[in-house]
């Protein structure tokens, strides 16, 4: 099993890289989670996290790309939820990435 030191904790992660308990998820989590995948953490980063979680929280689940774009763009608006702004913040990998990076289940139509 793959692991992710954060400060002195010890956070278990799938063989996708994912967290095992959603409930290790933190601010630190997620920026040592970001800096495995190479990416700073921007203030858009976080907006895109910090929506994602709410999501989770509504629906029980991890959006794939198209609802998360909707979703993205219901809650931000259109020049922040569409495919462009979302790939350019995660690597062409919206929902795959945004979901691991937040914490929450890799979403279930990601290869």
């Amino acid at each position: 099993m793959n692991t992710l030191t954060v400060g002195d904790q010890v956070i278990a992660l799938d063989k996708d890289g994912f967290l095992v308990d959603l409930q290790d998820w933190s601010h630190d989590a997620a920026e040592a989670l970001a800096k495995r995948e190479g990416i700073p953490l921007t203030a858009d980063h976080w907006e895109i996290l910090e929506l994602l979680r709410q999501f989770y929280q509504e629906y029980q689940l991890s959006p794939a790309t198209r609802p998360l774009i909707k979703y993205t763009a219901l809650k931000l608006g259109p020049e922040k939820g569409n495919s462009p702004h979302l790939n350019r913040l995660f690597n062409g990998t919206p929902a795959k990435l945004a979901a691991k990076l937040a914490g929450l289940p890799k979403p279930t139509n990601c290869i």
